[in-house]
């Protein structure tokens, strides 16, 4: 085993059998299969891990931690993450922590991150605060340090050290320039990390200002809107998420009355945002009715939209057909067929998944058989999954070429289904085929660069 070959193997799911297929294989009773991927001497990980957990649950640590032991061995920061969790699961903290420790010094930040967390949990926050402080700079560490300060009163501490990487003529950390430092503060969440601690320490208004002032939308998630739910201060919500470029406010505001039951407040927070947000506004006010049984006027607000964008037409043909009215999306994807707005490799999914919800499976296969397109990626990918959900397995398997990359996962999928099993590792777990390095030129736009 090879850290660096495991590593890329768990990041794009090659040369693998991923973690769902791992648990469907354990459903279906393989759980052989799954054992002797996981302690083969090119092991699989995903088999691994769900084989140790599994050990673990029977009580059988021991067992699972010698299974997962190669793939420590080969200086893996992943196996030893997940080695460490069973272990302090197990009631055996100090084993976990000697074990992530030289991690963490060797630099890894995911390291210095566990283990400053696990020293936190086992009463020996004060080392995990000291650990933690010079990389302030990281906002991933920084979280960390938050989060372990909460428990050592030290509050006023870690917000001196945020405010001071916020303060107005601060120095960048890294080139000494103001005018750096005033557009990108390190750590990036220095605001919202200083709000989190004031909202701790009871001070909410102080942290609902600098949120205004700083605060910035991290994964479509505003932290004011957050800060201000979670004290119910649902008029203020109202006014902030009313403003222009608060889409994510406002989402939020409606998924909490939606939450609540006020289905028709949360219309009406859609509806004055898409006075600002005319794209996506009115595609989640559609799928908010069709949520409560509200289709035709889901239907309604997205054909009013009138947008050849593909994913609104995707959403609108998917509403169409959820209201058995299939049809009228084949007659839309003609008329922007005729229009010329589309191409017909663009609507062939959309056709294809329209005519299934009309009954017309057959017809969808048959003129995915004469489509000139239907060796793509996307053509044959689709049909299949089409032909899988009507239970016809074999001819979704024949729809996929083994030889191509980007079918071999869907196609391990159906070949565990129909139960050849063997077959299905085989294919995941072939190794890619290599590719010759382009010839070296003065100028060139594929890797190597």
């Amino acid at each position: 085993m090879d850290a660096a070959v495991l590593d890329l193997r768990t990041r794009m799911r090659d040369e693998c059998i991923p973690p769902d297929l791992v648990d469907r294989l354990l459903d279906l009773g393989h759980a052989a299969v799954v054992h002797a991927q996981a302690v083969a001497e090119d092991g699989d990980w995903f088999c691994a891990r769900a084989w140790a957990r599994r050990l673990a649950d029977q009580g059988e640590l021991d067992e699972a931690l010698g299974v997962l032991s190669p793939y420590v061995e080969t200086g893996w920061w992943t196996a030893a993450a997940e080695t460490a969790q069973l272990r302090e699961a197990a009631g055996r903290g100090d084993e976990a922590i000697a074990l992530v420790s030289p991690f963490a010094q060797s630099g890894e930040r995911f390291a210095l991150r566990d283990l400053a967390l696990r020293l936190a949990r086992h009463g020996r926050a004060d080392e995990a605060y000291a650990l933690l402080v010079p990389h302030l700079a990281d906002w991933f560490l920084a979280e960390a340090l938050v989060e372990v300060g909460g428990g050592l009163d030290r509050d006023e501490e870690i917000a001196a050290l945020l405010a001071a990487r916020i303060a107005p003529g601060r120095s960048c950390v890294r080139c000494g320039g103001v005018e750096c430092a005033a557009r990108n503060p390190e750590p990036s969440n220095a605001a919202t990390l200083l709000a989190e601690v004031r909202e701790r320490q009871g001070r909410t208004d102080e942290a609902i200002e600098l949120l205004r002032a700083y605060g910035t939308v991290v994964n479509n998630r505003d932290p004011l809107a957050g800060l201000l739910i979670r004290h119910d201060r649902i008029d203020e919500l109202r006014t902030y998420a009313a403003q222009e470029d608060r889409e994510e406010a406002a989402r939020q505001l409606a998924e909490l009355l939606e939450a609540r039951g006020d289905v028709e407040g949360a219309i009406e927070v859609y509806r004055q945002q898409s006075e600002h947000d005319p794209w996506h506004a009115p595609t989640l006010l559609a799928r908010l009715l069709a949520r409560h049984g509200r289709g035709a006027e889901a239907i309604d607000v997205v054909r009013a939209m009138d947008s050849t964008e593909d994913w609104i037409v995707d959403l609108l043909c998917e509403l169409l057909a959820a209201e058995g009215r299939a049809e009228e999306g084949l007659a839309h994807l003609d008329n922007l067929k005729a229009r010329g707005a589309w191409e017909p490799w663009e609507a062939f999914w959309l056709r294809a998944r329209l005519l299934a919800a009309c009954g017309q499976l057959d017809e969808a296969v048959a003129e995915a058989r004469a489509f000139s397109e239907v060796g793509s990626l996307y053509a044959a990918r689709s049909l299949a999954q089409l032909l899988a959900d009507a239970g016809r397995l074999e001819e979704a398997v024949a729809f996929l070429d083994a030889d191509r990359l980007d079918h071999r996962r869907d196609l391990g999928h159906l070949l565990v289904e129909l139960g050849r099993v063997d077959e299905a590792v085989a294919l995941l777990r072939s190794p890619r085929p290599a590719v010759p390095l382009p010839r070296p030129t003065d100028c060139s736009n594929c890797p190597p660069f």
